[in-house]
């Protein structure tokens, strides 16, 4: 029995003193770790990109200057009604109800692929010696599909505008970019070939079964062409 408690008392001791040695090793390492400087937070920045608007199409195949007179088209139709109005057109503008009315545009913009009658209304001086209002005999003109895109072309006429329609980020618009055919040219040339026969302007739908295309700026003619689209009574039959 006395060997026994012996023997227990050595080993408390041995297990005593190995711990009396390991606890300051042991808090020397905890210190250690304490002291040690953070890691730096690496911040990573974070860049959003905005998906193409559809205004981006027809801006990229636009020139400046036709960008400049659709951006301007508020401004063209301010200063055309006001030479027609002065100079004693007010009834005539007025009868004309929402083709001349700047805010009549409506959503769902692009037209019905057919033939049209159409009449051009000119508005404001382009100069002393022109005309504050002028309105023209109507004509036929249509719209069609081509290569997937909406197009409109005048068919009769000395002077005879054709170009695509693009569509925008104002839901109640497409622009329209084209040219101008001359005499018996039998086409048109591709927009951007000649700028001195580019146009540029917007096609809005006013009312049911009517759309106005808008011209700003027209170059040598006025401040303001409206052309008027009404979709024919009777369609020609598909071949």
């Amino acid at each position: 029995m006395l060997v026994a408690c012996r023997a227990y008392r050595q080993g408390f001791h041995v297990r005593l003193n190995r711990f009396y040695f390991l606890f300051p090793a042991a808090a020397a390492l905890l210190a250690g770790c304490q002291s040690a400087p953070p890691k730096p937070v690496v911040r990573r920045a974070v860049v959003t990109v905005e998906p193409p608007g559809k205004a981006d199409a027809w801006l990229g195949v636009a020139t400046a200057e036709d960008a400049e007179r659709v951006h301007r088209l508020d401004n063209a139709w301010q200063a055309a009604l006001a030479d027609a109005r002065s100079a004693g057109f007010r009834r005539e503008v007025a009868a004309e109800s929402e083709l001349l009315r700047p805010t009549a545009a409506l959503p769902m913009p692009a037209p019905t692929p057919g033939s049209y009658e159409c009449r051009l209304v000119r508005l404001g001086r382009y100069t002393r010696k022109t005309r504050a209002y002028e309105r023209f005999k109507p004509f036929f003109c249509y719209v069609e599909v081509a290569d997937g895109q909406l197009t409109v072309v005048k068919q009769t006429g000395s002077q005879r505008p054709a170009g695509r329609l693009w569509e925008d980020d104002a839901p109640t618009r497409m622009i329209f970019l084209g040219s101008v055919a001359l005499g018996e040219e039998e086409q048109p040339l591709a927009y951007g070939e000649n700028q001195g026969r580019d146009m540029a302007g917007v096609l809005e739908r006013v009312a049911p079964f009517r759309w106005r295309l808008v011209v700003p700026w027209p170059r040598g003619q006025s401040k303001l062409d409206v052309f008027e689209l009404t979709p024919v009574a009777e369609q020609p039959k598909p071949a």
